[in-house]
């Protein structure tokens, strides 16, 4: 004789299966970032695309460090305008309290965050007084892909070389998200390549990633997963201290197409 099952367990039974099998087919978010060492070209901007997963995702371009320069938001559109992606702004500058919705609730919402170059030191305070440090640092842990060039790539990683000081290069400090050094405009710009050098050497900064102005670099859970280049002149590094002299390795790196002119 067959039992029967009562209806309310039969109910459990099949809300249990439903539960488990989102469990089984979905897949966590990895917290990615991508750094370049200066260019955020319309190549990248559809790499980047493609390191969320979706078929058109949401993309903000945040240019606090450019003082939300109206120039660079319109390349940003006009970099986005043929590709599958629904781009976005962040601006800060000109934000008050009739703005109706939050940072954290606007951040949160996209799929990837595109940090534009300019003033690193004047970025960080900003981001500080308006606690974008902290709403970027949940983004992260979300699976929001992270990305950027020149001060859109030294935000992440724990201190690097900036020129956001009159004078000379110094040290800017980052978010901390990626627990390495960095230098971006490795080798475009002269001193960098060997202020960065003997910051290592002298054990002033962490061992770390130096990037060209057209080459960058996926890190996937804080870890290093892939360099990829726009053409074959531009390279990523690692940069580290062996026997008392810091020790420069080229990484192998993807060709993913040809440049154009930067976004900053």
């Amino acid at each position: 004789m067959i039992s029967k099952m009562k209806p309310d367990r039969f109910l459990f039974s099949l809300l249990t299966l439903f539960f488990l099998s989102l469990n089984l087919f979905s897949q966590p978010k990895e917290p990615t970032i991508f750094a370049t060492g200066g260019s955020m070209d319309t190549t990248f901007i559809k790499y980047i695309a493609s390191l969320t997963g979706k078929e058109r995702p949401k993309i903000c371009y945040v240019p606090t460090a450019s003082a939300d320069n109206p120039y660079g938001i319109i390349r940003w559109y006009e970099k986005c305008r043929d590709l599958d992606v629904k781009p976005y702004v962040l601006k800060i500058w000109v934000s008050s309290y009739t703005d109706k919705q939050p940072f954290a609730d606007f951040l949160l919402g996209m799929d990837a965050i595109v940090v534009g170059g300019g003033n690193t030191l004047n970025m960080m305070a900003i981001w500080k007084a308006q606690g974008i440090d902290t709403v970027l640092t949940e983004a992260y842990k979300q699976g929001i892909v992270l990305a950027g060039g020149s001060a859109g790539s030294l935000c992440w990683f724990v201190e690097g070389s900036t020129d956001s000081r009159p004078g000379k290069l110094t040290t800017v400090k980052g978010l901390g998200l990626l627990k390495y050094s960095h230098s971006p405009h490795y080798s475009s710009e002269g001193p960098r390549r060997p202020m960065y050098r003997k910051m290592i050497e002298k054990g002033i900064y962490l061992p770390g990633y130096a990037l060209d102005n057209r080459a960058g670099i996926v890190f996937k859970y804080g870890k290093f997963a892939k360099a990829v280049t726009l053409n074959e002149e531009n390279h990523a590094y690692f940069v580290t201290v062996k026997n008392g002299k810091a020790v420069e390795k080229e990484l192998p790196a993807e060709i993913v197409g040809n440049g154009d002119t930067s976004v900053k």
